[in-house]
């Protein structure tokens, strides 16, 4: 269930309470987002986005790639868990905590029935004031990615080459759509 919760006044310190009942809690702007598990499609959508990312991220040296479950506080009214994310080193080393990352480079949500709500609008449009300047949602069933930036009105939908440039002086990391959803779905 991706409903949000009718109480605006949730804050980090609330959700970091809550037991530990199976389900994943995400804050954003004082609203509570309740997610069950996500299915298999979805977590090996995230799985196979993970291990192609990974090398590349790591080839550069300047960013830490990780997926979910992981409480990313944005301020002391939004914590989120994107899928799958790359932040900036803090300090150029590996963080100890969840809560030592800063600056987030992408993140990505795997879009599924009970979030597509939260994850096109309220985790967006809380990412682009947050500055993240990349944001993309994998839509399984369209078979495209739908790439945000912080200025944008409206997504850039990518459905044959997904392309990030990283840093200037990488070489920009390039996924064929076709062939991820290919390995995703039809396997």
């Amino acid at each position: 269930m991706g409903m949000p919760q009718a109480a605006h006044d949730w804050t980090v310190q609330r959700v970091l309470a809550l037991p530990d009942d199976g389900n994943r809690y995400e804050v954003v702007d004082g609203e509570l987002l309740v997610t069950s598990s996500p299915t298999f499609h979805h977590q090996d959508a995230v799985l196979t986005l993970a291990v192609r990312l990974d090398p590349f991220v790591r080839s550069t040296g300047s960013g830490y790639l990780s997926i979910s479950p992981a409480d990313l506080e944005l301020d002391e009214r939004t914590l989120v868990q994107p899928d799958v994310f790359v932040f900036e080193l803090p300090g150029g080393r590996r963080p100890e905590r969840w809560k030592d990352i800063t600056k987030i480079l992408l993140a990505i949500e795997v879009l599924s029935p009970s979030t597509a709500r939260a994850d096109r609008h309220v985790k967006r449009r809380r990412y682009q004031r947050h500055g993240i300047s990349e944001y993309w949602i994998v839509d399984l069933d369209s078979r495209l990615v739908e790439r945000w930036r912080p200025g944008d009105d409206r997504p850039e939908i990518i459905s044959e080459t997904l392309t990030w440039q990283m840093s200037e002086s990488a070489a920009p990391f390039e996924l064929d759509l076709a062939a991820f959803f290919a390995e995703v779905l039809d396997r």
